[in-house]
């Protein structure tokens, strides 16, 4: 029968809060753990606590505010036990509060003290509750607000840590995370009076900024990092436009993956500051650890700041936290949130050119957006693509005739200039292809058909000197099938060689400066469409320069009765060849030197992204 009893006790409290559904939990207390017979959560608490206040005097009330973060599964809680303890011994019980919501909360008494702390009335879900503390004459200097939460029997955190708040000019001592429970990233803190500036940069702080020199203060479009060390912490501030987050990472290489990570999430009209790692390429895993202090944030034309200190050194159980006295590449990235869950960044992360010490001598660092792999790669493509071929063909179909007594090594002066600026073509492009798989570490998933049609360039580019290998004897019957076959098959690569870097150029990974870029490469392959329209006018005899332009001898007769002269032109062919062959080397110099000109605009757009 007894054990009937206790079959029916525990069935009917399973699914009640703290076994008390009323919220009559005074025997929770001093430990603030439920009655239940399970473990806390360790899952990240999906809770935000916030305090309207920072500092205050004896007598002073304090807003606090518990509510539900960005939850992947139940988006509410059932009960709640929130209380304020001396940040310096969190033993001690600070305070009273008072109900704003008592249809929901209840006062407690705890440690012989009337309205220490705070419960649910009922297992009703809940989304919100809010109490106001009320600080005492003998308040300590700090006081931290703890809260218990559960969502279920098996489904609760205890001790999770709220804000520390201090009288008027007393220093917040350090926070403290707590044994056998999970500590929760502060998420509140001080609203930043003003923006960050870049005064002292290079000076008093080490900044990191895009576009290089920008001012947080007065450039909305600035991306921003400084730090400072402060004794045994260092002082962090981020700054960026951006729709849900701003973020930046310590890493020991250029590589995404195993790297110290630190995010400031937009929710609706405030900022979360979390502590991640990230372990490979994947979603950052929030920190159970409390590490950050002194958190303050800001929210202005799209703008999201926030700035925190940490401890230079932290203690072991501190996984996956580096330690601030060495030197790593920093990362800034940014891009979108939802139910404070965070989205892929929107651009290639800025990083630093080199390692930062961090608690080093201040510096003015650079970065780049762009992997030098990935440089290396849009370089090659461009000048294969849109500088080599397009002079090795205009070689190939217009200069055949010229230098008809000169070869090179055996060769016609043409076939030896086209053989060449196509090896050259070749071997630009095959490089180029393999950058990207090296930086990646297999294929892009994420680049669009621009892979794809890389892959098709790259056979069509290694099909035309095999297929050279093999080309019959000009004068053998089916010499034509070959050049009809080189002719077809260089054309295709060429046009679709340009439509992939059309698309190259904006790629995550590269992204050149919009739209003038854009419009940059069109004049390019517009230069060379005109430069082969006007040879081909040329050579189909729609142009015959020579007949204008040509070398004249001439024979005078003086005429006594007016005292004129009578010119007769005498043509000479050789020099009327000559002349023709002048124009096309001019065509081609012009032609050259505005192919030149573009091309060196697009590599240095590469360089300075």
């Amino acid at each position: 029968m007894n054990m009937r009893i206790a079959l029916l006790l525990l069935s009917v409290c399973s699914e009640t809060v703290f076994c008390f559904s009323h919220g009559k939990v005074e025997v929770a207390c001093g430990d603030m753990t439920p009655q239940h017979d399970s473990d806390p959560s360790t899952k990240h608490p999906p809770f935000n606590i916030i305090a309207d206040k920072s500092q205050f005097s004896p007598g002073d009330e304090i807003k606090v505010t518990l509510s539900m973060a960005s939850s992947e599964g139940k988006h509410y809680f059932k009960g709640f036990l929130i209380e304020a303890r001396n940040a310096g011994d969190l033993n001690e019980i600070v305070g009273s509060f008072k109900l704003i919501s008592p249809d929901i909360s209840q006062l407690l008494k705890c440690d012989n003290k009337e309205g220490s702390a705070v419960s649910h009335t009922s297992d009703s879900h809940k989304t919100e509750v809010q109490v106001i503390w009320v600080a005492p004459s003998d308040s300590p200097s700090s006081v931290q607000f703890l809260v218990t939460v559960a969502r279920g029997y098996k489904e609760f955190w205890v001790k999770i840590p709220g804000p520390v708040v201090s009288q008027n000019g007393a220093a917040p001592p350090p926070q403290t995370t707590f044994g056998g429970s999970i500590g929760a990233q502060t998420t509140t803190s001080t609203i930043l009076s003003h923006s960050f500036t870049s005064e002292g940069c290079g000076g008093r702080k080490s900044c990191l900024r895009d576009p290089e020199g920008c001012d947080p203060q007065n450039d909305t479009t600035c991306h921003f990092l400084s730090f400072s060390a402060l004794g045994s912490n260092v002082m962090f501030e981020l700054s960026g436009p951006a729709e849900g987050y701003v973020s930046f990472a310590l890493s020991q290489d250029k590589w995404m993956g195993n790297d110290d990570v630190y995010l400031c999430i937009r929710d609706t009209d405030r900022v979360d500051i979390k502590a991640a790692y990230v372990s490979g390429r994947t979603h950052p895993i929030i920190s159970s650890q409390n590490i950050l202090k002194g958190i303050a944030w800001r929210l202005s034309d799209g703008v999201i700041q926030c700035s925190f200190r940490r401890d230079i050194h932290l203690p072991p159980e501190n996984l996956n936290r580096f330690d601030l006295d060495q030197m790593y590449y920093l990362f800034m990235a940014h891009g979108r949130a939802e139910d404070g869950r965070t989205h892929r960044h929107d651009h290639q992360p800025i990083i630093s050119t080199y390692r930062a010490a961090i608690t080093g001598p201040p510096e003015d660092l650079t970065g780049s957006r762009s992997p030098l792999l990935i440089k290396y790669h849009g370089a090659f493509m461009l000048i294969a693509w849109t500088s080599t071929v397009s002079a090795g063909v205009i070689m190939a179909r217009y200069f055949k005739p010229d230098w008809p007594e000169r070869n090179i090594l055996g060769q016609k002066v043409w076939f030896q200039l086209h053989r060449m600026l196509m090896t050259i073509t070749v071997l630009l492009t095959l490089v180029g292809f393999v950058l990207p798989f090296m930086y990646r570490g297999g294929w892009s998933k994420r680049a669009g058909i621009h892979p794809y049609l890389g892959c098709v360039v790259m056979a069509l580019a290694v099909i035309q000197p095999v297929m050279a290998l093999f080309r019959p004897a000009p004068d053998a019957s089916r010499r034509y099938i070959f050049n009809w076959m080189h002719f077809g098959t260089g054309t295709v690569a060429q046009v679709v060689a340009v439509v992939t870097i059309f698309l190259g150029i904006h790629q995550q990974a590269l992204s050149l400066p919009a739209p003038w870029s854009t419009g940059v490469l069109a004049f390019l392959v517009v230069w060379f469409v005109l430069a082969d329209l006007v040879l081909e006018v040329h050579r189909r005899g729609f142009l015959p320069i020579g007949k204008y332009l040509k070398n004249v001898k001439i024979y005078t007769e003086h005429i006594n009765f007016d005292d004129k002269e009578e010119v007769v032109f005498v043509p000479d062919e050789n020099e009327t060849y000559s002349m023709e062959s002048c124009f096309k080397n001019i065509v081609l110099a012009i032609y050259l030197c505005g192919n030149l000109g573009f091309l060196t605009t697009l590599l240095w757009s590469i360089r300075a992204v």
